[in-house]
């Protein structure tokens, strides 16, 4: 790998591995799942997801804008010892996003969180591969993705006098039923 700045974080998708006269990125596993975080504003949220992430072997995505910088120390803290352990890529927006990850998306197996979902977490059927996309601290998804995939929503529920469950627990309450799901071994 190459070195850091002792403030950055190791990158993944930073290490190269040399093949003759070409280099290529390494790649630590084949991700279970795609966990994406819309336009992401809390560091320690991000950083405990990506915690979550290693734990599962699930690939982290995280949609610009960030709310943060990706070596601040709050970020660092919540998964430092971990962020070297870890799949994952920030991509411009949702166009750059859609187009690396078209053939879940395309296959209907892209599962967008939100509050105003009527179907439960519980009552989908995850598969290796599936995309779980969650909204931003404040604003959740934008209006016109949940028109897009309607069909695709789903809540975490909550008693109505909760406004929201904060996103590092609901990204790990929804990660682990898919894993639950989906049945593989974690060592």
């Amino acid at each position: 790998m190459p070195t850091q700045a002792a403030d950055s974080i190791p990158r993944l998708s930073d290490a190269k591995v040399r093949r003759g006269n070409r280099q290529t990125l390494a790649v630590k596993y084949e991700p279970l799942l795609h966990v994406v975080l819309y336009q992401p504003e809390i560091p320690p949220n991000a950083g405990n997801i990506g915690r979550s992430c290693v734990a599962i072997g699930a690939k982290l995505w995280m949609v610009r804008p960030l709310g943060f910088r990706i070596d601040e120390k709050e970020l660092r803290r919540a998964g430092l010892d971990y962020w070297p352990h870890l799949e994952w890529e920030v991509v411009e927006n949702w166009a750059e996003l859609a187009a690396k990850l078209a053939a879940p998306i395309a296959a209907g197996r892209l599962w967008l969180l939100t509050k105003t979902a009527t179907r439960l977490y519980t009552d989908a059927d995850f598969q290796k591969g599936d995309v779980l996309l969650f909204g931003s601290e404040s604003s959740g998804l934008p209006a016109e993705l949940l028109a897009q995939f309607s069909g695709q929503t789903l809540r975490v529920p909550m008693r109505e006098a909760v406004r929201s469950l904060n996103l590092s627990a609901t990204a790990a309450v929804v990660m682990y039923e898919a894993v639950r799901q989906i049945g593989p071994t974690i060592t």
